[in-house]
């Protein structure tokens, strides 16, 4: 069968045996019923009416309450006329200016983390035109800052021992609004919850107590799953934050589809509200799929998706794409699997939104690195530069301490691959110096790889739109997962 496979900025076609099994999410096992675009305000509102395990928020605001209201950034949750930032924030507006809040004393913060700040169109793009006209001329939209000391506050550690070093503008807040997307995610299982506070509003040491190898190397990490160390972790220091505030986060989630559609609404306490949420998420997310183990998967990558412009092809970001196939994946792959994955690979690493990684690149082709955990030494190196984080403030650059959780994250790929063969390269060399193989087709790798790994006669998953769709997590269909 012929096939199209994701290739820079266009496509690439691969000739592939005519048993090749074929998903695409949301058209091979079709998403669970999304709410009408008519109900969407109605279902909102009532979900923000009955929040679980909280009162609403007519009782928790008053004429006075200071109110942060924190949304993700555009990595994650959709840009359409409905989406549920769109939806949702409108809403709430007019919930707190019932109670007697005045516009005044409400800040919309974009939950980027480690993530480059959002430009000035982004957040128009996420936001919308009305909101974004309402709040942005008056310096009431921001976006998170990790290393803005005058606006970030030190909690201590948890229990466990990892630092919490918070937004202060939330922490000082009556009212904490948690805008989330409960999306299938290979870091911890979904976003939305206490991810969403424990990676989009804090430092980069808080983050470096989940993202490092210690705890992406683990069993329970791969595949994915919601009990993994990451993911208590996260639970962890969002409740650290809610005991040190003194105050829960007014969490409202929408569990989305392969198209960001909302499928369900959820409100109120994230202790309470994450179980039922991820029940609901589980049946689009985790999907019994698979009647055979597969010896080999084959997908493309585009220059441009998730991160930004050059993930695939900065070779860093490439391992991390590849890793995030493993971890969603790995459910319903055999022992000897290989991937092949078609990408432009040229060198074009976008320095201005990586500028840091590079230089990473460079390090690992000596200075005895081995692995890509070997690099993890020099991660409070990097994460302290002041060149590297004065582009993060000033300049929209990822955090140069993100660079790490993506090294960590890469390293996943080779821990449970036979192979990686990169199809299409125009720099070969970038591939191979991540331990990767590379040939000119689809084709010739599949050959190969039948001579060296699997056979003559493997089973093959083609995953035509991977990183064009929201993702799932597939699984074997006589085992699915109940989380």
């Amino acid at each position: 069968m012929k096939l199209e496979f994701e290739y820079g900025h266009g496509k690439m076609a691969a000739e592939l045996p005519d048993d090749t099994d074929v998903f695409i999410p949301g058209v091979t096992v079709a998403d669970p019923p999304c709410i009408p675009e008519e109900k969407l305000k109605e279902e909102t509102l009532k979900s923000l009416r009955n929040p679980i395990g909280m009162p609403p928020l007519s009782e928790l605001a008053h004429k006075g309450s200071k109110v942060t209201i924190v949304f993700p950034d555009r990595v994650k949750g959709g840009e359409q006329p409905t989406s549920h930032r769109k939806t949702a924030i409108p809403l709430i507006l007019e919930e707190l200016y019932r109670a007697g809040v005045e516009k005044k004393d409400i800040l919309l913060i974009c939950s980027n983390g480690l993530h480059r700040k959002n430009t000035e169109q982004e957040i128009l793009g996420v936001l919308g035109k009305e909101l974004f006209n309402e709040f942005w001329p008056s310096g009431q939209i921001i976006n998170h800052d990790s290393e803005d000391w005058d606006h970030l506050v030190d909690l201590g550690k948890t229990d466990r021992g990892d630092p919490v070093i918070m937004n202060k503008y939330v922490y000082e807040s009556d009212v904490a609004v948690l805008i989330g997307h409960v999306q299938g995610n290979p870091y911890g299982g979904y976003s939305g919850g206490y991810k969403h506070c424990a990676t989009g509003i804090t430092h980069w040491r808080s983050i470096a107590s989940h993202h490092v190898p210690s705890v992406m190397h683990r069993e329970d990490f791969t595949p994915v799953s919601g009990h993994s160390l990451m993911r208590t972790k996260f639970n962890e220091i969002g409740m650290h934050m809610e005991k040190c505030m003194g105050k829960k986060f007014f969490c409202c989630d929408a569990v989305t589809d392969s198209r960001s559609r909302q499928v369900a609404i959820f409100s109120g306490y994230a202790k309470e509200m994450m179980p039922l949420s991820w029940k609901v998420a589980d049946t689009r997310t985790y999907v019994p799929f698979a009647e055979k183990k597969y010896d080999v998967i084959v997908f493309g990558m585009p220059q441009s998706f998730h991160y930004g412009d050059g993930m695939g092809t900065n070779p860093i970001m490439l391992m991390q794409a590849l890793s995030a196939q493993v971890i969603r994946h790995k459910r319903i792959m055999s022992d000897r699997c290989v991937f092949i994955c078609s990408s432009t690979c040229n060198g074009y690493f976008h320095d201005e939104l990586w500028p840091y990684l590079r230089e990473l690149y460079e390090m690992f082709q000596k200075d005895h690195m081995d692995t890509l955990p070997d690099l993890n030494r020099y991660g409070e190196y990097f994460a302290t530069n002041e060149e590297y984080i004065r582009k993060y403030r000033f300049c929209n650059a990822f955090h140069p301490f993100h660079g790490f959780s993506m090294m960590s994250c890469g390293h996943i790929a080779e821990m449970n691959t036979s192979a990686i063969y990169i199809v299409g390269a125009e720099a070969p060399g970038y591939a191979r110096g991540m331990g990767l193989k590379t040939r000119k087709t689809f084709e010739e790798a599949l050959e190969d790889a039948k001579k060296k790994y699997v056979g003559e006669h493997p089973n093959i998953l083609a995953l035509p739109q991977t990183f064009t769709t929201a993702a799932v997590h597939l699984c074997m269909k006589d085992e699915g997962y109940s989380g």
